[in-house]
């Protein structure tokens, strides 16, 4: 997917990997949520890892994706982890509702 925020890997186990990069914002909200609705409804991997190490920012509305995106992975039996987010991305995604074993490789605050 060149040129797009939002790129997808898929390992030899089954597990698809979502890699968002740089700032998601508002304009970028949508681009997201397809790929993460696309994943859990069409491909329904055992597996969902948003890795969200090249992240430099993310905005309320797709903190809302992310939160969303563990509760319709529950409902398609689909097993959502967000990893490599920085403490403050964490805290926005606890404070949303993620639940804190879904958040995977985070460095601890400061």
């Amino acid at each position: 997917m060149n040129g797009t925020a939002v790129t997808v890997e898929t390992r030899p186990d089954g597990t698809l990997i979502i890699h968002p990069r740089g700032q998601l914002d508002a304009d970028r909200a949508v681009e997201l949520r397809r790929t993460i609705v696309h994943a859990v409804r069409r491909v329904r991997p055992l597996r969902l890892v948003v890795d969200l190490r090249n992240l430099h920012d993310l905005d309320a509305i797709n903190v809302g994706t992310l939160a969303a995106a563990c509760q319709l992975g529950d409902d398609h039996q689909v097993a959502v982890f967000l990893d490599y987010c920085c403490p403050t991305i964490a805290e926005r995604l606890t404070a949303a509702g993620v639940p804190g074993y879904r958040l995977r490789h985070t460095a601890p605050a400061a």
